[in-house]
Parts: C-alpha cells; sequence; structure tokens
C-alpha cells in the first residue's frame, strides 16, 4: 500500500535539475505534501544531488549530470514517496514562537487601504486579519525572509500589478494566503500592510536571524510611538537571548 496517498510529479528542469510537486486540487494539501516529501528525500539523499530548493508548493532538485541524471533522480524520488513519513526525532527542537510588534497605518502599511478594498473590508478588519492569524514560517525565501502560510484572508489577495522598487527592511507584506517579512531593501511586488521595528537579519550576529522553517508567529499592532522603543533591535523568540 502507497505509504503517501497524495502523488507527486516530477519534471525536468533545465539540464541539471527537476522539479518535485504534489499532484493536488488543494493548496495546502500541495503545501504539506511537499514538506513531507522534502523531509524524507532530506533523509535519503539520492547520489549526486547537490542542492534542494524548496517552493511553497514545489522542490527543485539539482543534480550533477555527471553522476547523475533525471531518470535516476525521478525514481529515486518516487521510491522515497512511498516510504513512510519520516518521524521527528524525540531530539528535535520544538518549534519558536514569536509575537512581532507591528505598525499599521497608512505610512507603515501604503497598500492597506487597496487591499481594504480589494477584499470588501475596512482597514480596520484588515488589521484585525492579521493580527488573529497564526503564522507558520514554510520557507525562507530571498535573503533569508520568512515566507508563511495563515493568512485567513476572505479570499487571496492579488499582487501589485506595478512593484514597488525599493521597500525598507521590517515591511510586513502580503500576497495570496501568505506573508512576508523584507530583511533588506529591495523590490517587491508583494502587497506592503504595515512594519515591524525589529531587525530580523544581522549579518554580524553568530546567527544572523532567530527563526526558521516551522517557527509560529503572530503579529502584534503597536503605535509609532511605542515602535520608537524598538526601533533597530533584534528579532528573539518568545523567552529568547538576546
Amino acid at each position: 500500500m502507497k505509504a503517501n496517498p497524495v502523488p507527486i510529479a516530477v519534471e525536468s528542469y533545465g539540464d541539471s535539475a527537476v522539479m518535485v510537486t504534489v499532484d493536488h486540487d488543494r493548496p495546502a494539501t500541495r503545501r504539506a505534501g511537499i514538506v513531507d516529501f522534502r523531509a524524507r528525500f532530506l533523509a535519503r539523499r539520492p547520489p549526486g544531488v547537490l542542492d534542494v530548493i524548496s517552493g511553497l508548493e514545489s522542490l527543485l532538485v539539482e543534480y550533477d549530470p555527471l553522476v547523475t541524471g533525471p531518470g535516476h533522480i525521478e525514481y529515486a524520488a518516487r521510491l522515497i514517496d512511498d516510504l513512510p513519513p519520516e518521524p521527528r526525532s524525540s531530539g528535535a527542537p520544538a518549534p519558536a514562537r514569536f509575537r512581532i510588534p507591528v505598525v499599521f497605518d497608512a505610512e507603515t502599511g501604503p497598500d492597506l487601504a487597496n487591499v481594504a478594498d480589494e477584499l470588501g473590508l475596512t482597514t480596520a478588519e484588515v488589521i484585525d486579519t492579521m493580527v488573529s492569524s497564526t503564522f507558520t514560517i514554510a520557507l525562507l525565501g530571498a535573503a533569508t525572509a520568512p515566507m508563511m502560510d495563515g493568512l485567513a484572508v476572505p479570499k487571496p489577495v492579488r499582487r501589485r500589478a506595478e512593484p514597488r522598487t525599493d521597500v525598507v527592511p521590517g515591511s510586513i507584506m502580503i500576497a495570496g494566503t501568505n506573508a512576508i517579512i523584507q530583511p533588506f531593501p529591495g523590490p517587491t511586488g508583494w502587497r506592503v500592510v504595515g512594519r515591524t521595528p525589529h531587525v530580523i537579519v544581522d549579518i554580524t550576529r553568530s546567527r544572523p536571524m532567530s527563526y526558521s522553517t516551522g517557527d509560529v508567529v503572530r503579529f502584534v499592532p503597536i503605535t509609532a510611538d511605542e515602535a520608537l522603543a524598538l526601533d533597530g533591535t533584534f528579532l528573539l523568540p518568545e523567552g529568547g537571548d538576546a
């Protein structure tokens, strides 16, 4: 009997990679399935695999074409997909929990009003949705930005038709049913709805970030004056030490 009832799809991606996805019509099932497959694949990493890059609903497997090929990687992936889920180690750390202070206003969240209009909500209701949602860090995006699942909106939020060119660090952004925090200045097509005064990535620290995939995040609204006292401080989990 197949251990994993949700099948995977494996397709060649260029001349030295394959893309693995989960064949299901529900996004939540696809995302959960690819997380589960990734854990089993990494535990039994086939020879010749150079890197495994996570997406929200996909896994890019890069390999050395002098050592292996797409047929071998696909064969290994399907064998691994038939195996039982990787058991959680009893010594594995529990997910960290974060309560992240955020200023939600027109200055820090220039897309807040447009998101409210799109969803048929007031800006206060959008903020309430952000605050009442429980987020889980699904993957680390560009520059280790935490990309999170769990935004409880009436319908997925569209990205901007025209991306912003320079979003400030700490910006809280949403798209679809996901949220992400901008670690460094840069462009984005996500909707900017607020900003945390915390620094979430500090390359001068021995551990530049305190979060990882699987950690749980809640947003806490604060005023602009309250943010001044926290400006530039490093983000730590509940009960964490500096």
